[in-house]
């Protein structure tokens, strides 16, 4: 899944801009003689399209019937799952949801070794459901040339044997299979122009190549620009991971090609563009399978904040729904599958594993995502009423620091909640948070960190208002907006909340 590499970037100086200037025609003549009609035809058959990865390594996960009316409330209409779960697979019946079903690797041995094998996984897996259920494609295994290298001989028999059951099924030209890649696949990615396969998988990748093409299948690849920036700090800039504005001297440019990209994710995209170039494979498209940005780590991992989540998540949507392509396929917008809809709560350390979803275990959102004019997609985007309780399983020591600092530095509005008032009932710190979390959530304008408390807080589409207590979030909106990100520890010199809330915000990071 996800998966760390280095970017090395190049700015041209005088010289190498020079040259590139003299070499011009004859390299803006070969950029566009690799965009072959073909691969555009590809992608005229479909609009570029935003889906979502499900984990399941959740607590309480919800059952297949609740998922799918889930993803059917959040205009979700494509997601991928990493196994083949037939339960969900019913449950999405008669829906317009479209899947991406995986053969998890611990199978690919076996199904590789055995067109009978296949051909079961295949009857049971897909022909079973489809085509009620819209399965698109199937994803053969995960990362497996880079992270199970000694099983890439099983690789591609695995991939054909199904591809054969799907033949004898008649499901070839409806379904597609490919199989995910971690970015560490690619050596030398930038400038992308010269960037290629790790040679010593060469010879596998080839054939694969050969494969999509034959198949009009596409290379799926995971594509995490939050570790380029994180295996790279001080060469590659935040704005540029995070698809922010930028000045153009700020632009990351291929001395090249003279291509100027304005973000890591496109250039990593043309990276992969460039290697199958070199292999003289022009005519397959790029799926990213995995995308994402962690809302919260340990410190470590100062940039895994909500903030930057949501901002990353967000341009990466308007991105793909803008279809700008890539510098080198302007013509080309590739589907991006994001990783992922919920926080997986069980995964081991470190702190960002679990926490790279949009929403939490229960379907509450983690934040809510920036995409107005996107379309319909992720209807959490485009709802007002939006409420910040205390979560779940919190000890009440710990929720009892938070409401303090609420009510006292943070200045909630906390008279509701002192005895004989509307919300002093049920008398309980959890309650009482709650409703000082509201008012501070409400109070801050819903701004990005102001529904965090340490961790203790989640952001819910449910009004928790109950009898005759009304949340400040049910009242007439307060028109007093604050920018959350300007609270740090400075701003409340000594008190101790603040500081493990904001424990460590410096300037020079360049967050703000």
């Amino acid at each position: 899944m996800k998966n760390q590499v280095e970017l090395k970037l190049i700015f041209p100086n005088s010289i190498i801009t020079l040259l590139s200037l003299l070499l011009l025609p004859f390299l803006l003549s070969a950029t566009l003689s690799s965009s072959i009609p073909d691969i555009k035809d590809q992608q005229e058959r479909e609009e570029p399209y935003v889906g979502v990865n499900i984990g399941t390594d959740v607590s309480n996960f919800l059952s297949p019937a609740d998922l799918v009316a889930f993803l059917q409330l959040q205009k979700i209409t494509h997601v991928r799952l990493y196994d083949a779960d037939g339960e969900i697979l019913n449950a999405l019946k008669k829906t317009k949801i479209r899947v991406i079903i995986s053969v998890p690797n611990n199978q690919l041995l076996a199904i590789g070794a055995s067109n009978a094998t296949a051909a079961t996984w295949i009857g049971r897996n897909v022909a079973a459901h489809y085509p009620e259920t819209l399965i698109t494609a199937v994803a053969v295994g995960d990362e497996v040339l880079t992270t199970v290298p000694s099983s890439a001989p099983l690789l591609l028999p695995a991939i054909e044997s199904l591809y054969s059951a799907l033949v004898a099924s008649n499901l070839h030209n409806q379904i597609k299979i490919s199989t995910p890649h971690a970015a560490s696949l690619i050596l030398d990615p930038f400038p992308p122009s010269q960037a290629y396969f790790n040679q010593t998988l060469v010879p596998v990748i080839q054939d694969l190549l050969r494969f999509l093409s034959r198949t009009q299948s596409p290379l799926m690849m995971n594509l995490y620009p939050y570790y380029v920036f994180m295996q790279n700090k001080g060469v590659v800039p935040l704005d540029n991971s995070l698809f922010k504005p930028l000045t153009p001297s700020k632009e990351m440019v291929d001395p090249n090609t003279l291509l100027h990209y304005t973000n890591v994710f496109d250039a990593m995209i043309d990276s992969v563009y460039f290697s199958m170039k070199n292999l003289n494979i022009s005519d397959v498209l790029v799926l990213v399978t995995e995308s994402g940005w962690p809302s919260r780590g340990d410190s470590k991992e100062p940039y895994a904040t909500v903030d930057n989540a949501d901002t990353y998540n967000s341009n990466l949507i308007k991105h793909v729904f803008d279809r700008s392509g890539t510098p080198f396929h302007p013509e080309i917008t590739s589907s991006v599958y994001l990783y992922e809809l919920f926080n997986e709560d069980l995964r081991s350390l470190p702190v960002s594993e679990a926490n790279w979803g949009l929403f939490y275990g229960n379907s509450t959102p983690v934040y809510l995502l920036h995409v107005s004019g996107s379309g319909t997609f992720l209807a959490n985007d485009t709802t007002n009423q939006t409420y910040c309780i205390a979560m779940d399983g919190v000890d009440a020591r710990t929720l009892q620091t938070a409401l303090d600092w609420a009510c006292g530095p943070g200045r909630a509005n906390c008279s509701e909640i002192q005895p004989g008032e509307s919300c002093y009932q049920p008398n309980n710190v959890k309650n009482h948070a709650s409703y000082a979390f509201d008012s501070y959530y409400q109070k801050e304008g819903k701004s990005g960190g102001s529904c965090d408390f340490k961790g203790v807080a989640m952001i819910t589409t449910t009004d928790p208002s109950h009898g005759s207590c009304v949340f400040p979030g049910s009242k007439k909106k307060s028109t007093h907006t604050i920018d959350a990100c300007s609270l740090d520890a400075q701003s409340v010199p000594g008190d101790p909340f603040v500081q493990m809330l904001y424990p460590s915000r410096t300037p020079e990071r360049g967050l703000y």
